[in-house]
Parts: C-alpha cells; structure tokens; sequence
C-alpha cells in the first residue's frame, strides 16, 4: 500500500474543497512521501530529481532464497538485487543509469557492483568487497549525494562512495529490482545544521502504523536534552487536518517549548507557557496528504527548527531548562512514521 506512486507533488489531489488554493510552495520545501511495501519490481519518479544534498532511504531485508530462476551467469539460488537511479524510465531505448548500485550473494562473501550506462554501454565496473549483509538479513541503506559522488551506508555503517559519471540533475527515476524485499523508501534532505550534522544524518526508519506512534503520542526524555541533539519527527497530515501540536514538558509537566501548526489560518507559531504566539515566516508546508519532517537542534542557547531540510529559525530557552525536559508530546491531525 504504497503512499505515492509518481512524480505529482504530494498532496495536491483528492482534497476537500476548503484546501483548493493551496500557498504556493518551493520545492525545495516538498518531501515526497514514503513508499511502503512496493511490488518489486518496483520504478518510481523521484520528485524534483536528485540534488545535491538529497538523501534516499531504502528499508528492507535480503531473502534467504532466490525467487526467480536466476538471471543471466546466475543459478536458481544465487541471489542479488540492484537499485538503479536513472534518467528516466523508458523501456525502449533503454534510459541512461547514472548509478547502478549491485549487491551480490553469489559467494560466502558478499560484495557490491557499482557501475553507470550512458548510450546503452555499461562503462567500467566498480567492486568493493566485505558487504556487511548475509541472507535473511535485514538492512536500512542510505544514498547520499554530494557534489562530486554518492556516499551509501549500509545499517548505519559507510560503506562505499561512487564518483558521479553522469550529471546528477539528469537523474529523476528510481528503480528497484531482483531479490529484495523492501519494507520502505524514504525521500529526504540532509540535515541543515552545520552543529548537528554528521555523516548520514537522521537515518532513522520509518514505521507504518506502530502502535508507538499513534497520535496522541508521548515519548519519554529520561535524561532530558543537551545540545547537539536533534529530534526528529516525520510523518503526514491527514485528510481534513485541524491541528498539529508539539510540545516539550519539564518535571513539573509545563510546556516551556511548544510549536503549533494551525490549518484554520495556515500559520506556523512557537507558543509561550503562557499561550503568548510568536509566528514562524516559512511557507505553510501542512496541507493534507503531505509529507513533513520537523528537526530541532538543541543548543546551548535554545532549539533551532528546521522542516523539510529548510532552517527556519531559532526558540530561546536555558540550558538548564533544557536539562530538566522529561517529556515529547504529539497530537493533531497526523499520521507518524518516525520520532526519534
């Protein structure tokens, strides 16, 4: 039951009438929504193609058994997969590939095949050795492309980075193919913040209708906050949304932090323990059937937002305020794939 099957910015149909006119947004400021469960074969558009900067997620697990009759140089138990990022998705001529990404179980020592097709010619094969997967394994794999290459995690763990031979702006198609059972596809922007940035920021699972996440929904902060760590909630607004709310409580259950999304008047605002508002200025990003991601940064001096990779700002709050938080709250009219 996959979320969106195409390149169409998510959100803009099915919509009650009351959300026609829609603020305009940039796309920079648009997430294509997660894809659960897709049918290998399985080729998608990415929305807005790759950039530098993008991050895709693949979530899933490797088969102990083949399921066809193995390909071309493959006996039936030989097993492997590929995820190829193309210039489009012709069947004939065959589109261009700017990154073929090839893991291989033939042997008891798995690897990994990177390669690109440009005019119907495979160029020259790169190997890297030790892939840290088996058979029946599970996996959460990162694509994270840079200027110059790719860098792919594999369980939280570099494992290979691949030189661009083809400009990334020409890639806008995602395809999924051979022995590989996915359990998601995540579309996302690296982490804005230089101060909590690392390697392959934020590659936290999604979850499809985890009893933890159902909304109303509190997560517990045993040992508060400190800075350099940074919440992460993704999720999608519901289809006749009213409210979104998240808040972060102290030992004495007051909310020093809470930020709201209102749909009646579409604004985005930081509320005072004492209800006072302060507007964020950003695009209204919370329409229905649209996918969101919310960071905040802690620091020494308070919590920096971000939504959907785009900095938006700053709240203040002390240190020590920080420390003594005990508590995550989300309510409203969401649906949760991740809180972290």
């Amino acid at each position: 039951a996959s979320q969106s099957r195409g390149g169409r910015a998510p959100g803009t149909r099915n919509c009650s009438p009351s959300w026609k006119k829609l603020d305009p947004i940039p796309d920079s400021f648009i997430l294509q929504p997660p894809v659960f469960h897709p049918v290998v074969p399985y080729v998608t558009t990415i929305f807005g193609g790759l950039h530098t900067g993008k991050m895709v997620m693949l979530q899933g697990g490797v088969p102990l058994g083949a399921r066809g009759s193995g390909g071309a140089g493959l006996s039936p138990g030989d097993i492997e997969f590929q995820v190829d990022f193309q210039c489009g998705c012709s069947l004939c001529p065959r589109p261009d590939i700017a990154i073929h990404f090839n893991p291989r179980f033939h042997t008891s020592k798995p690897h990994v095949i990177c390669n690109t097709l440009r005019g119907g010619r495979w160029q020259r094969e790169a190997r890297w050795p030790h892939l840290p997967l088996q058979k029946g394994d599970s996996f959460l794999i990162l694509f994270l492309f840079g200027n110059e290459d790719v860098k792919v995690s594999v369980n939280g763990h570099h494992f290979l980075h691949y030189r661009h031979r083809l400009p990334l702006s020409r890639v806008d198609t995602l395809g999924i193919f051979g022995d590989i059972v996915v359990e998601a596809v995540g579309f996302l922007n690296i982490n804005p913040f230089v101060e909590g940035s690392r390697e392959y920021p934020a590659g936290h699972p999604f979850l499809l209708r985890s009893p933890s996440l159902e909304v109303p929904c509190s997560h517990a902060l045993p040992r508060g906050l400190w800075p350099g760590q940074v919440i992460v909630v993704r999720g999608l607004v519901l289809q006749e949304p009213k409210d979104f709310t998240l808040s972060l409580r102290d030992e004495a259950a007051h909310s020093p932090v809470t930020l709201r999304a209102s749909f009646a008047d579409r604004t985005l605002a930081w509320i005072s323990p004492w209800g006072r508002k302060k507007l964020i200025s950003a695009p209204f990003l919370f329409h229905p059937q649209r996918f969101f991601e919310v960071l905040l940064l802690c620091q020494e001096e308070g919590l920096k937002l971000a939504l959907n990779g785009q900095g938006l700002g700053a709240t203040t709050l002390a240190r020590q305020a920080l420390e003594r938080l005990r508590d995550l709250r989300i309510s409203g009219s969401v649906q949760l794939y991740c809180v972290h």
